[in-house]
């Protein structure tokens, strides 16, 4: 059965966003280290999830080609398939892409049956609270920026209760992000 892996951008106080979802708090540029990282992660990817508000930025910046990325990095974004999450799209405006509507737990049960490499959820707040929720999350990739922020969009949905993670590596950047890889704890 194929991984299901969550990356995110993250504060030190834990929000994945500005209470608008805002995102200038991110660390750029990156370094090689994390840059090598990042590439590693993603080399078994052969699926990205994102939820519509991600993807209508997401897909068009890695379309752009933008600068100060690697041409093999950009071609795995480009070429990569891509299922958007969302109860407003009935059909995808982009390349490469389809669009998944309904139930988010169902559509990555079917993603996760399927042969194939890892599937990389590649951010989104409500995504990921909705897929940490239903348990269907298997790897968080959490790159903690340093910077608080005080208040916007947490990661881990509020009132459910503990969720218990185990810490698989740690590893600070050069660039003063620490990656965080962890694993939900099952019952």
């Amino acid at each position: 059965m194929r991984k299901v892996k969550l990356q995110l951008q993250i504060t030190a106080d834990g929000f994945v966003g500005g209470p608008a979802g805002e995102m200038d708090w991110v660390t750029f540029p990156w370094t090689d280290d994390i840059n090598a990282h990042v590439a590693a992660l993603w080399e078994p990817v052969d699926c990205i999830v994102l939820g519509r508000r991600l993807a209508e930025g997401f897909i068009p910046a890695w379309e752009s080609r933008p600068e100060g990325e690697t041409e093999e990095g950009i071609d795995k974004m480009i070429n990569t398939p891509k299922v958007v999450i969302s109860r407003s799209l009935t059909e995808s405006p982009w390349k490469n892409a389809v669009v998944a509507g309904g139930d988010p737990a169902e559509t990555i049960d079917e993603l996760k049956a399927k042969p194939g490499g890892d599937v990389m959820v590649a951010g989104g707040a409500s995504i990921g609270r909705e897929l940490i929720s239903h348990g269907l999350i298997d790897e968080l990739h959490l790159f903690v920026n340093p910077v608080a922020i005080g208040a916007g969009l947490p990661l881990f949905p509020t009132g459910s209760g503990y969720q218990r993670l185990r810490l698989v590596a740690a590893r600070p950047f050069d660039c003063g992000v620490v990656g965080l890889h962890y694993e939900p704890e099952r019952s």
